[in-house]
């Protein structure tokens, strides 16, 4: 592999130079903060654990800070990017900075949550910089459509970073924290502050790690069967169980039955309840309930 030039990941002035090229101003709509430290991106980059083998799909690449960290470190890179703008500029700013890397890049123009396949190879890791507004559900998509997904770190708000990684009790835990645990073992990987993105947001970012599980759940429970479940217990999170899931089950009767026959105290709220535990609940629903 031929080794980079030392300045091809982009800084400050080079962030803003190709913005103003562009005529691109980061939106809030998007969610849109541009990395502008390449200390930032590579420690990122080492955090993920990206490997030389490793295939990386990166979701909103913007103007390509952590792209260019990525295809430092990764055998492909393929970037999943819905504005027109930084979608057509980004393969010119790869071949620019990084050409003996250029053949190793592909870009996507889509929403990330539309997509179910990727040109060439299946992804091995997802390294991604998620605009807080989209973060879980597209980190959701990613882990179901891409099973090949063996690695995950997303830099998310710092609140949805400790949404995701919350273990059951905790305040915080709640339907993001359950449905990232049925992929994978969630964690915690590290704070970022504010002075590395342009515009600087009025938020803490934090990154999380995701590592898939080596082996699915073990339940006849289908995800989708298990994820009604989840919705269904937090959407009325004060309840009892037996009354938050009574929608769920056809009765509360049938929501009492199903979660004493999964070893699961009615009394109970969803935010005490581990991933293993609602699939359980998931087998006994009583059949011909919705």
């Amino acid at each position: 592999m031929t080794s980079p030039t030392p300045d091809a990941l982009l800084g400050p002035a080079d962030i803003r130079e190709l913005a103003a090229a562009l005529g691109v101003r980061p939106t809030k709509q998007r969610g849109q903060n541009f990395v502008i430290d390449a200390n930032t991106v590579r420690r990122i980059v080492r955090t993920a654990g990206v490997r030389p083998d490793d295939v990386v799909v990166e979701v909103g690449p913007g103007l390509g800070s952590l792209t260019l960290a990525l295809l430092e470190a990764a055998d492909r890179v393929t970037a999943v990017e819905i504005d027109d703008v930084l979608a057509a500029a980004l393969p010119a700013t790869v071949a620019a900075r990084m050409p003996e890397r250029a053949e190793r890049f592909a870009l996507v123009h889509s929403d990330a949550m539309h997509i179910t396949e990727l040109p060439g190879p299946a992804p091995t890791a997802l390294v991604a910089n998620l605009p807080y507004n989209v973060a879980v559900p597209v980190l959701l998509h990613m882990l179901e459509h891409f099973p090949g997904i063996e690695r995950t770190l997303v830099m998310v708000q710092a609140e949805v970073a400790d949404r995701l990684a919350a273990p059951p009790g905790s305040k915080v835990y709640g339907v993001p924290s359950v449905k990232a645990n049925w992929y994978a073992e969630v964690k915690r990987a590290g704070a970022i502050g504010r002075n590395v993105f342009w515009p600087a947001p009025n938020v803490d970012s934090g990154l999380v790690s995701l590592v898939r599980r080596t082996e699915p759940l073990k339940t006849s429970a289908s995800r989708r069967e298990v994820f009604a479940v989840v919705d269904a217990a937090f959407a009325q999170r004060r309840k009892t169980l037996r009354a938050a899931l009574a929608g769920w089950a056809g009765s509360a009767a049938a929501a009492e039955t199903a979660l004493v026959a999964a070893g699961v105290s009615p009394q109970a709220r969803g935010e005490s309840l581990t991933v293993e535990e609602f699939a359980r609940i998931a087998e006994h629903k009583e059949p011909g309930q919705q």
